[in-house]
């Protein structure tokens, strides 16, 4: 065999050796990024069932928003609906920013820069909502009586809120607690699934 058949073969053999490890490389990106969404996709389950049920419920508070005959309770009624809206919307907002990232065009420090940016503001989102949460809590709770019973809480019964607080209280701080540190470990899993691409992101 001659030299240049040699050469020939060879150089064939390392073009077709290049073209298989790109196409494994797109490979385990296109498995990289259905796995994140998959991972992030189960957040965003999460907080669409939820969002659904405020919607919901601030429809239902809308509709009956002219029963609230006194400006404390109009005025609560009004922050119950914008929570109720714009909380929502805005978590889910920050998920799909998330989701959007697009791992196969992106370089790994652009993808791991973009996905810590984006986590930490839906993170961020999830502390401003548990904070809102305690102003819900005690907010909320005139308007339901209102508009369920008829009863302006401030004048007939008062006395409610003395253990109502405090028991809300404590329950939020559980359920804050959990839901945020469950949310802090789906979204650290995620930033492992994207750490994993660093070795084909170097060959490709």
């Amino acid at each position: 065999m001659e030299l240049e058949e040699m050469q020939a073969i060879w150089s064939q053999m390392s073009d077709q050796i290049e073209n298989q490890k790109k196409l494994t490389n797109k490979l385990i990106m296109e498995m990289t990024q259905e796995r994140f969404k998959n991972k992030i996709g189960i957040i965003s389950k999460y907080e669409g069932m939820g969002a659904l049920i405020c919607f919901a419920a601030a429809i239902l508070i809308l509709f009956q928003l002219s029963k609230l005959d006194t400006w404390y309770l109009l005025i609560s009624g009004i922050f119950t609906i914008a929570y109720l809206i714009f909380l929502p919307i805005y978590i889910l907002r920050s998920i799909n920013t998330m989701k959007r990232i697009n791992i196969i065009s992106n370089t790994y420090k652009e993808t791991l820069i973009e996905y810590a940016k984006n986590r930490k503001q839906f993170l961020f989102s999830q502390r401003l909502g548990i904070y809102l949460n305690f102003i819900l809590m005690i907010v909320s709770l005139p308007v339901i009586i209102k508009l369920f019973k008829d009863e302006d809480i401030f004048v007939t019964n008062v006395e409610v809120l003395y253990w109502y607080i405090p028991i809300m209280t404590l329950f939020l701080i559980f359920f804050s607690k959990w839901g945020y540190g469950k949310y802090k470990r789906l979204t650290a899993s995620a930033t492992k699934i994207l750490e994993e691409l660093q070795e084909p992101k170097t060959l490709s």
